[in-house]
């Protein structure tokens, strides 16, 4: 596994990111072409669908432009047993991020969206980590502009460290 992109959040566009493929489960990993080992993602488009299960998640889309991927949002951090071992202080300020991003993602608003590459019934989705609501209209063709441009100089290199770098 190449450690050089796999726990960094890679900017991808819908098309991409619904193209991986699943090449491991231990730690969980994705595969861009058969070439680059991915983990995490980083989007920006519209949401375009939102459903709410309330002290569970919230499952919605992001829209670039070139696809939809769907995103999924947890909210049991206080009742689920997979937080039971950490640092109560710590699981309270987790939830009450996620309160907060469950109340940024609104039908119709430009987020960007960051999260873990997960699998969910064949199909590829963002566990989300982190959500940022733009205001600048520009910042959506940026976003494509900065994915081709990595995609060429970087992501579609076998060689990953010789990354041409600004």
């Amino acid at each position: 596994m190449d450690p050089v992109l796999y726990n960094t959040h890679v900017k991808l566009l819908a098309f991409d990111l619904l193209s991986l493929i699943p090449t491991s489960t231990d730690p969980p990993s994705f595969s861009r072409q058969g070439k680059l080992p991915l983990s995490r993602a980083e989007t920006v488009g519209v949401v375009v669908t939102r459903e709410l299960k309330p002290n569970k998640f919230l499952k919605f889309s992001v829209d670039d432009g070139s696809g939809c991927i769907p995103c999924i949002l947890w909210l049991n951090h206080l009742s689920s047993p997979y937080f039971s071992r950490r640092c109560p202080s710590d699981v309270r300020l987790i939830a009450s991020m996620a309160d907060r991003f469950q109340s940024l993602i609104q039908l119709g608003v430009v987020t960007r969206i960051r999260g873990r590459i997960t699998h969910y019934r064949g199909s590829v989705q963002l566990t989300v980590s982190d959500v940022v609501v733009e205001r600048d209209p520009n910042v959506e063709i940026l976003h494509w502009l900065e994915c081709i441009k990595l995609a060429r100089e970087c992501y579609n290199l076998v060689n990953v460290p010789s990354c041409k770098r600004n």
